[in-house]
């Protein structure tokens, strides 16, 4: 009985903690990772349902997380400008306003970004698949029309000088490994070229080619930025180290280019006007030309 009575405290105390652990766990869980799962990033809340379902959402939006496939660009986006824009209503009502790298995305339910993009100022823009900016900025009466496919992106990274270039054939295994990593299938990784200390590399997406399940490639570019610059979305990679054959690949420079299939509007307008100004000076100098024949002929018959 002596020894009985003596656990009888102890009972009641672990009793008292697996029911607090057990009241904790209500309002809070985490989706457990596994190989296929790739949304285990910074920017989710999980929590459980009423019926004891795990349900991860994306900080500031009521976007479920799909742990079958990456999360949007733009719905991370969002995500990321959450804590962003709490500071600046905080006393930084201009800090953060018309910047093109990153903003407070419009998406879609699907994830995408809307064609029309705009900031608290009333000032809006259009976009392309990838969230880059395609046109001159305007007011709320912009229209945008279609959103622009992104159909190529070219990445060029520059490493730090070395005493020995690393070999070809293993820089591009290391990178494909990578992309491959953020579940992008190898058909869309165009080309890796490696010329020490330059890296580029060419991403492809054929709308023919791509189905349902297919990864886009924008997304999967934007994923590829933050792991280069030791910014990885994912908790476990937040000191990603990026490596050839167990020998760093210390990365000093990053410059992503997204082609889309219609040219920036800006462009055009530059190329616009400077056919026109090349149509100008031809037009002048056939102008000047025949002035000076008929001048010359002129000479010549009153002599």
């Amino acid at each position: 009985m002596l020894f009985t009575g003596n656990m009888e405290p102890l009972f009641g105390v672990l009793l008292g903690l697996i029911l607090a652990v057990a009241s904790s766990a209500e309002n809070n869980c985490t989706c457990v990772p596994n190989k296929w799962m790739v949304c285990a990033n910074k920017w989710m809340v999980c929590a459980q349902d009423a019926s004891g379902n795990c349900t991860c959402m994306l900080v500031g939006s009521n976007h479920k997380v799909d742990c079958s496939t990456l999360t949007s660009k733009c719905s991370l986006m969002k995500a990321e400008m959450m804590p962003l824009k709490e500071k600046r209503f905080q006393g930084h009502p201009c800090g953060l306003l018309d910047n093109d790298g990153i903003y407070n995305p419009d998406c879609k339910d699907s994830g995408i970004f809307k064609a029309r993009q705009c900031n608290q100022t009333d000032t809006c823009w259009c976009v392309n698949t990838a969230g880059v900016r395609r046109t001159k900025k305007g007011g709320k009466s912009l229209s945008c029309g279609e959103l622009v496919r992104t159909s190529w992106i070219y990445i060029e990274l520059k490493h730090k000088k070395r005493s020995r270039a690393f070999d070809v054939p293993e820089v591009a295994n290391a990178l494909k490994q990578m992309f491959q990593s953020h579940k992008l299938h190898p058909k869309y990784i165009a080309a890796i070229k490696y010329d020490s200390p330059l890296i580029q590399i060419g991403l492809n997406r054929n709308d023919s080619e791509k189905s349902r399940c297919d990864i886009d490639i924008a997304d999967v570019a934007y994923y590829f930025e933050k792991d280069i610059k030791d910014d990885s979305v994912f908790h476990s990679n937040s000191t990603l180290t990026v490596s050839v054959n167990r020998d760093a690949l210390d990365i000093e420079k990053l410059q992503i280019y997204y082609i889309a299939e219609k040219p920036p509007e800006f462009c055009m307008r530059h190329l616009v006007s400077g056919i026109s100004a090349v149509v100008a000076v031809v037009i002048l100098s056939a102008g000047f030309g025949i002035t000076v024949l008929v001048v010359l002929k002129w000479l010549r018959t009153r002599k």
